[in-house]
């Protein structure tokens, strides 16, 4: 990023924005209509004043060079990161250099930029040195705690297993009649027994009932991985390491990234947020070039705040990642960057529809409550299947050289994401990395045939 030479694409740009909304109002502000002053530097700082409601300008400055992508400061109240303002700003400097100048950052500018990089710097210097090495906290004290956290996720685990067997006991039907309040009650004990995981999962299983056609074998279905994950944890000992700590993980316990570093050339595949009300998820997908490995960052952020890591869909580049414990897991932990995210031809190689299937069939046998796996799609095509006149028709993504295909998942068929594709593809092939999983396959990133810059779907 501090080639300034070379320029970001409108969609690697807008892919870092935090929601629909953002998109929207950051492309509204990507000419030099509303900016005065805008400029940037070699060292990889971009400026620039944007005109909006008030009599003062908005200060709007970003830093190109940051390691784990660009940072963001603007003086306008937003509590989107980054905001529409940031966008804008991006976007202009997208495109014709002579829009965003080379020249001397003002003050406002300067400052800021020197001073984050300074707080970066000894930050670096305080956690590689020996002498700033945080002292450990008393291990005897962390053993007493995660006993009593044990206990307790056992004495929840115990208590859901009952309510399974009483739910089963009394018939399916039975819980269409009882409404979703007892489930929320049980999810709300799951939390005081300190598994998370669990209550997600109870909240999910509460919902299924009259949620439509064939709801009790969905709900059943749920069931019996629940009860899986709960005989998972109670019999953890005699599990196998990875199993073992796969089953940690899906209860909600947090692990550690202490996997040997694997230094590659990173393509970032995919970036998307999922939010609740009290958490913003933001999940980005990477690809080894060299390792050939998929690899997936978490980053999170406050309800109504996005995650600080940021990477643009597209750009690739070199750094550690060390993996986490447990089977088939592909959560990883960023190590040191060594270069910044720039374009790159790289792409990741595809597979068949048959191939992915038989991935995520295979990716199951180590993790059965995994909703869909990571697989990039070679040579296929976004058709409709059946009336494309209806409101909402189906889709599929059909192999171009065969007769087989992958549904797309129903959630997805209405969104623009999915026109976008079709677009891109006009009926040739296309590549397309994405999520395949038991509702269907999820485009989130596409080239096109040949040549072409990576295209975000979500």
């Amino acid at each position: 990023m501090t080639q300034q030479g070379v320029r970001w694409t409108a969609d690697q740009v807008l892919a870092l924005a935090p929601d629909a909304a953002s998109r929207k109002a950051g492309s509204k502000l990507g000419s030099t209509g509303p900016w005065s002053e805008a400029g940037s530097s070699d060292e990889g700082a971009v400026w620039g004043l944007c005109a909006g409601s008030g009599s003062k300008p908005y200060q709007t400055v970003i830093d190109m060079a940051d390691s784990t992508g660009p940072a963001f400061k603007c003086s306008c109240p937003s509590r989107k990161f980054p905001c529409k303002h940031a966008l804008g700003l991006l976007l202009l400097w997208a495109g014709e250099e002579a829009m965003v100048p080379r020249g001397q950052a003002p003050d406002w500018a300067g400052q800021w930029i020197e001073g984050r990089r300074e707080r970066a710097g000894a930050k670096g210097t305080t956690t590689g040195g020996a002498s700033g090495t945080a002292s450990p906290g008393d291990p005897e004290a962390a053993r007493r705690r995660a006993e009593r956290r044990a206990e307790r996720i056992t004495a929840g685990a115990t208590e859901l297993e009952q309510r399974l067997t009483d739910l089963l006991r009394g018939g399916l039907a039975g819980a269409e009649q009882a409404g979703y309040g007892a489930w929320e009650e049980t999810a709300a004990r799951m939390v005081d027994a300190q598994a998370p995981g669990l209550a997600a999962r109870v909240r999910e299983l509460g919902a299924i009932p009259s949620s439509g056609p064939g709801w009790p074998a969905r709900l059943l279905e749920e069931c019996a991985l629940l009860h899986l994950l709960d005989q998972g944890w109670l019999r953890r000992e005699r599990l196998p390491d990875g199993l073992a700590a796969t089953v940690r993980s899906r209860i909600g316990l947090s692990g550690s990234a202490d996997g040997t570093p694997v230094r590659d050339q990173w393509l970032v595949l995919a970036q998307y947020d999922t939010a609740d009300s009290r958490l913003t998820t933001r999940r980005i997908w990477l690809h080894g070039s060299e390792s050939g490995r998929t690899a997936l960052l978490l980053s999170y952020g406050a309800a109504g705040r996005a995650p600080e890591l940021s990477l643009p869909v597209g750009l690739a580049f070199e750094a550690e990642l060390s993996a986490y414990a447990g089977a088939g897991q592909l959560r990883a932990a960023l190590g040191e960057q060594f270069t910044p995210p720039a374009p790159t031809a790289i792409r990741p190689k595809g597979v068949t529809t048959p191939e992915a299937a038989a991935r995520y069939g295979e990716a199951l046998r180590t993790d059965p409550w995994l909703d869909s796996y990571p697989v990039t799609l070679d040579q296929v095509i976004p058709t409709p299947d059946g009336d494309p006149a209806v409101a909402a028709p189906r889709w599929q993504l059909a192999d171009a050289d065969g007769d087989l295909a992958l549904p797309v998942t129903p959630a997805l068929r209405s969104l623009p994401g999915l026109w976008r594709l079709a677009a891109l593809s006009g009926g040739a092939p296309v590549t397309v990395f994405g999520e395949c999983g038991h509702q269907g396959f999820t485009p989130l990133t596409a080239w096109p045939q040949g040549s072409g810059d990576a295209v975000p779907l979500c």
